[in-house]
């Protein structure tokens, strides 16, 4: 038996504000995401996998000596965009709702409009669109 990826699992400092981030880009979760205020949420992604928010104190319920990463991101959730304009339009929303640019968006050499906004916790996130030939 193999394992297999199931969920991917991303530490927020406030939930409300990451789903909100997150509910933009087109994710969807319930009204009430978490009734019983375990900080704990998730939405299942178009591929089955489970994408999962937890805050920092539930996080320190069952790992008291967890520490935020420093000095840079070591993940990357990336999000395709229908077209050029839409993604440029999709990082100038976010930037408005609190988002900070990572990197403005430019046409990258590879084909595609390219641009990097940080989530409410600093998580990159990746927006690409094909570029037109």
């Amino acid at each position: 038996m193999r394992a297999r990826l199931d969920a991917i699992g991303v530490i927020v400092s406030d939930l409300k504000r990451s789903i909100d981030f997150y509910r933009r880009l087109g994710l969807e979760f319930p009204e009430n995401p978490d009734p019983e205020g375990h900080g704990h949420v998730e939405t299942t992604l178009d591929a089955g996998i489970r994408l999962m928010f937890d805050s920092i104190e539930t996080i320190h319920s069952f790992d008291p000596d967890w520490t935020p990463p420093t000095g840079g991101h070591r993940i990357a959730l990336a999000f395709m965009c229908e077209s050029p304009g839409e993604l440029d339009a999709l990082f100038a929303e976010l930037i408005e709702i609190g988002g900070r640019a990572h990197k403005a968006p430019w046409n990258a050499f590879w084909g595609q409009r390219y641009a990097e906004v940080e989530d409410p916790d600093g998580n990159v996130v990746d927006l690409f669109a094909p570029l037109p030939d």
